[in-house]
């Protein structure tokens, strides 16, 4: 037998090496494809796992775009709303000024007729009570002279020629 320093060649040396043989085929079989297929089931489940994250999040960045545009869309909806209020209160506030003026310059106007009507009557009577003192004056000075139809008329006929230009002051 050779004799090449640590390792013999003999038959025990190639029984350990068909025992190794033999030892590595079983092992492959029970023990290197089971855990290689093992591994390789929970790569693809880590995988699967992470594809399903990767959709995941994009879809929940997708729906956050879309709640941020749906915040977005609702905050100038609100807006608007708060615009369109503000301009339909101004208008509002001005109809109920304008009818408030208007209620006002007729309400003035009322005044300023009824006075004008209290004025007119007012002058109207002070000519009569005048004319009734004229005549009671003339009646005092003439007493038997003249009699009142004729005194009435000659005060009226005073009254429009003098009267009516003073009186309206």
């Amino acid at each position: 037998m050779l004799k090449a320093g640590l390792v013999e060649l003999n038959w025990t040396f190639v029984f350990q090496i068909l025992n190794t043989f033999i030892l590595f085929l079983v092992l492959k079989k029970f023990l290197f494809v089971p855990v290689t297929e093992m591994m390789e089931t929970r790569e693809k489940l880590i995988k699967d796992s992470l594809n399903d994250a990767e959709r995941i999040s994009n879809e929940a960045e997708k729906y956050k775009d879309e709640y941020l545009d749906k915040l977005k869309s609702v905050e100038e909806e609100r807006r608007e709303i708060i615009t369109k209020a503000t301009r339909l209160a101004d208008e509002k506030s001005k109809g109920i000024i304008k009818e408030a003026k208007e209620e006002v310059s007729k309400l003035k106007d009322k005044a300023d007729a009824d006075i004008e009507i209290e004025r007119k009557k007012a002058i109207n009577e002070m000519k009569d009570e005048i004319s009734s003192i004229a005549i009671l004056a003339a009646s005092k000075v003439l007493e038997s002279e003249i009699d009142e139809s004729r005194n009435k008329a000659l005060v009226a006929q005073f009254i429009e020629q003098v009267g009516d230009a003073k009186w309206q002051n």
